[in-house]
């Protein structure tokens, strides 16, 4: 049997392609040879002559990698090692590099989720030394995600890499023939929903591509999309379990309405699946990161070029203001173990650079959302992908950052596996909510009353 291609995963026994690497790597070598051509921008040139440095990365940025390796390597003389992984296996695999003694890797790209299990159990340094080097310009990145991605117990363990969050992508010809607007709230989705799959799932096009496979980062972002729009949290102001809200209860509820009505199956759906019906014209409505937007517009993978549109997340219950949950999202990690740390920080620096995400942002196929202020707001990046910049600008203020304590891991995998049997029918919203709430505050505490 043939291994995977590099970018995809084996799932059930299907192969499987991560969302960013199905999307192509159109624009690659031009970005390369961009970054290239100006040497002197982040902190780099030099120091590397004969060194090795080993990056560990999720299969999903597996076209940055290829970029940020060849340009490393230029620029420091260095050899750059990466291996790729699915997501889901990134934090198991850094913590057993470490706690083996095998010491492969150097560099961690983790989802921020991991930070404080990471941090806890010592597989990754603390980086407030590099943080005082000017080159790093902390200040600019994004303030909704710098915290969330790095900080546990006042120390900073990584830095942002990949800011993302998600907003409502929608088809502009499946809307417009149904007379539908874009919605603003999610009682508005759902009736939009139902309206355009039971007028057209005759014909194979359904009201939505609901993401509903069993995975944190999947289903945990469905569900967070709702809880933001609601104006919950995870946690209440104490780090206790807020899953027992009114806001709580009405995002599963409002998850639980699209169900019947979307894309076939939602608990099937992932990455792939989505994004195949969105690009291929067969759903009205998608909740994706901000990235869809570049690769809607290329012929290459799309049927909807200029037949798309996008708008903030919608609102629930008795809130008014849009907000954005930070979805996935990457840092990069110091190794605790690396053979190489002066030149794994170098690499740290020279990545999460306004320089490196301004280029990562603005060509097509790179798979990388903005990490700073400068670099959102930048008129290069409102030029290349002007819908998406300003819904992304708009939902990041006030952001809903998921729980990052030791802890996070299992506890946002119990909130996955029980909305996924309330999906499939065998518990109700209330029932969910109920049993995760109880489970998270005997994992995590239950404040004195």
């Amino acid at each position: 049997m043939n291994p995977p291609l590099r970018g995809a995963s084996v799932i059930g026994g299907r192969l499987e392609l991560s969302r960013r690497r199905l999307l192509g790597l159109t624009g690659m070598a031009a970005l390369t040879l961009g970054l290239s051509a100006c040497g002197s921008g982040s902190k780099g040139g030099g120091g590397g002559d004969g060194k090795t440095l080993s990056v560990l990365f999720p299969q999903t940025h597996a076209g940055a990698s290829e970029i940020l390796k060849k340009e490393f390597e230029q620029r420091t003389g260095a050899t750059v090692n990466v291996t790729l992984v699915p997501y889901d296996q990134l934090q198991q695999k850094a913590t057993l590099d470490v706690q083996s003694g095998a010491a492969e890797f150097d560099v961690f790209d983790s989802w921020y989720v991991s930070v404080g299990a990471l941090a806890e159990g010592g597989i990754i340094d603390p980086l407030d030394d590099l943080l005082g080097d000017t080159n790093v310009d902390t200040g600019d990145f994004i303030p909704s995600i710098y915290d969330a991605y790095s900080l546990y117990q006042g120390k900073r363990y990584g830095l942002p890499f990949d800011g993302d969050t998600q907003v409502l992508f929608y088809n502009r010809e499946i809307l417009d023939r149904n007379g539908v607007a874009p919605p603003a709230t999610w009682d508005q989705y759902a009736a939009a929903v139902k309206k355009i799959t039971q007028a057209e799932s005759g014909r194979g096009v359904y009201g939505a591509a609901l993401m509903a496979q069993k995975a944190p980062i999947i289903l945990g972002s469905t569900y967070a999309n709702r809880l933001a729009g609601f104006g919950g949290t995870f946690l209440n102001a104490d780090g206790s379990a807020a899953l027992d809200s009114a806001a709580a209860l009405g995002a599963a509820q409002a998850l639980l309405e699209v169900v019947p009505h979307a894309l076939p199956t939602p608990a099937e759906t992932a990455f792939d699946q989505a994004l195949a019906a969105f690009l291929g014209g067969q759903v009205a409505f998608m909740e994706f990161w901000t990235d869809l937007g570049v690769f809607a517009e290329d012929p290459s993978k799309s049927k909807i070029q200029g037949k798309w549109g996008v708008v903030t997340l919608p609102t629930g219950g008795s809130a008014t203001k849009s907000v954005a949950a930070l979805d996935a999202g990457f840092c990069l990690n110091v190794s605790s173990a690396a053979p190489n740390k002066e030149l794994a920080q170098q690499f740290v620096t020279f990545a999460t650079s306004r320089e490196t995400n301004l280029r990562l942002i603005t060509t097509t196929g790179s798979g990388i959302d903005p990490n700073r202020r400068s670099t959102l707001s930048a008129a290069e990046y409102r030029t290349f992908a002007p819908q998406v910049q300003a819904v992304a600008t708009a939902s990041l203020d006030g952001a809903l950052v998921w729980p990052t304590s030791p802890q996070s891991p299992v506890l946002m995998q119990s909130l996955s596996d029980a909305l996924a049997a309330m999906i499939a029918g065998n518990s109700t919203p209330e029932s969910a909510l109920r049993s995760t709430q109880t489970e998270w505050e005997r994992i995590i505490g239950r404040p004195a009353r």
